[in-house]
């Protein structure tokens, strides 16, 4: 794997001193952030997901949760004192956050963002999520994300 370049998800990381793991999966073997449990043989509640909204007030948030889970609209609007929020559009995401669809971290947006993890990161050592590449995941301690993004941990799923 040396061949395989950092993203700057791990730059940051590696800038803050944040250790981390790296995850490699070819499209074929990971077709839904689930299957990221299963390649990886951890507990199905460790991969998260990294999803982008908007509010009413045309503020974007990203919130972070395990990819066997759904996000609950009227519960994150509430976490981040909003009327209402909705997704963004796939079309969108690339020029608001430089990710694309699939590829999406927290870490390293083109802009900050309010950011929620679901309280469930907080049961584990470490959790994955995209290294901002599709295909790539970092493993890291929810834990050493608050020294490189200003987070909330909130009950945000159905």
């Amino acid at each position: 794997m040396a061949d395989i370049k950092k993203t700057n998800v791990m730059r940051i990381l590696e800038q803050h001193d944040i250790p981390y793991q790296e995850h490699h999966y070819s499209k074929d073997d990971v077709k839904k952030g689930i299957d990221v449990a299963q390649k990886t043989e951890i507990d199905p509640n460790q991969p998260f997901k990294t999803l982008v909204t908007v509010g009413k007030s045309k503020e974007h948030y990203v919130f972070v949760i395990p990819v066997n889970k759904e996000l609950d609209l009227k519960k994150a609007a509430k976490a981040v004192d909003e009327k209402s929020i909705q997704m963004i559009k796939e079309k969108e995401l690339l020029p608001l956050t430089g990710y694309r669809h699939g590829g999406c971290s927290p870490i390293g947006m083109k802009k900050s963002f309010r950011t929620t993890f679901h309280s469930s990161a907080q049961e584990y050592p470490t959790i994955l999520f995209s290294a901002g590449k599709v295909g790539v995941s970092v493993e890291v301690s929810p834990t050493d994300v608050m020294k490189v993004l200003e987070i909330q941990f909130m009950d945000v799923t159905k």
